[in-house]
């Protein structure tokens, strides 16, 4: 099968949102406010809400269609936004179409992006789920170098409870092993922070089936967040474990190869978006969220337009016959 690469603007085709419904913000600073009766009686009907839901780590219930922060941050993944403003309203839009889930790290920047969520929706509203991630240093805008060690991470997720203005972190996922540091110790490390109620529940990040299973004889894990798309299955395995056992699976670069703004599109791939009149990009999105009900998509971006886009793909119904095309 052959296979080339477009641009994410060349992609898109048509209309993206013909109703965007705006999901009431409660703003909490402890107590959460109580929700308001419009968002509560039309909910079935925003973007987010229409993936379903799942729970994570079996008390944090939140739509199956996330927000990845990654891309709220410069070039690179360095540095401030080019446009700070735009960074800040696909942040408020996310939360208006439904996303109450939403992945970020201390990497991201580094630093920039828990400091943008912060700055710009706390205090957060009711329900809404920020997960970040330690265990990787950023030199230079290159450069992502593991760093595993105990000390790293307790002072890396105080840091991040800091600058995302937070009392505990809903979910807290170790980044990347270390190949300098076994993973016990430092799992361990979070399994403490855990027990003092910094973290509320633990993740893991880019981990195989054996390391998945040490991590848990460690500490309860109720995540784990790999690379998976249509091109790259991998982590099938990793998928059929947390599918089995009720973890959240978090496919990282859900929709590119390389980059945020690329995608590896095959002929099926855009024969299903031509007979379904959307980009190829809502295709993939639906169908990672069609391959199981442990999927738990993050797309990100710093445009509102390509959030939107992004979004809609969790209305899109893929036919029996259009999942056995794709494979």
């Amino acid at each position: 099968m052959s296979e080339s690469q477009l641009t994410r603007r060349q992609v898109v085709m048509g209309g993206v949102l013909g109703m965007a419904m705006v999901a009431a913000r409660g703003a909490t600073s402890g107590a959460a406010a109580p929700a308001a009766p419009a968002a509560a009686a039309t909910a079935g009907r925003v973007p987010a809400a229409a993936a379903g839901s799942l729970t994570i780590g079996g008390d944090l219930p939140v739509n199956r269609m996330g927000f990845g922060a990654m891309r709220i941050t410069g070039p690179g993944i360095w540095g401030e936004p080019k446009d700070p403003a735009e960074a800040r309203r696909v942040l408020h839009r996310a939360l208006d179409l439904g996303v109450n889930f939403i992945d970020t790290a201390d990497a991201y920047g580094p630093e920039v992006s828990e400091r943008l969520i912060a700055e710009t929706l706390s205090p957060y509203p009711r329900g809404l789920v920020i997960a970040t991630k330690g265990g990787l240093l950023r030199p230079e805008a290159s450069q992502w170098v593991p760093d595993g060690r105990p000390e790293h991470l307790r002072a890396a997720c105080e840091a991040s409870l800091k600058r995302l203005k937070l009392a505990r972190i809903d979910l807290y996922q170790f980044h990347h092993i270390d190949p300098q540091v076994p993973l016990e110790d430092s799992l361990g490390e979070l399994a403490r922070l855990r027990q003092e109620g910094k973290i509320r529940h633990v993740g893991v990040s880019n981990f195989n089936v054996e390391e998945l299973a040490r991590a848990r004889r460690v500490v309860p894990v109720a995540s784990v967040q790999n690379r998976y798309n249509l091109a790259d299955r991998g982590s099938e395995d990793v998928l059929g474990v947390c599918a089995r056992d009720g973890l959240a699976f978090i496919p990282w670069a859900p929709l590119a190869s390389g980059s945020a703004s690329r995608l590896e599109v095959s002929d099926a791939l855009e024969k299903v978006a031509a007979a379904q009149g959307v980009s190829v990009m809502q295709v993939a999105i639906a169908w990672l969220l069609a391959k199981s009900p442990a999927m738990l998509p993050i797309p990100g971006t710093g445009s509102v337009a390509h959030l939107e886009e992004d979004l809609a793909a969790a209305r899109l119904q893929l036919t029996p016959e259009e999942l056995a095309r794709l494979g």
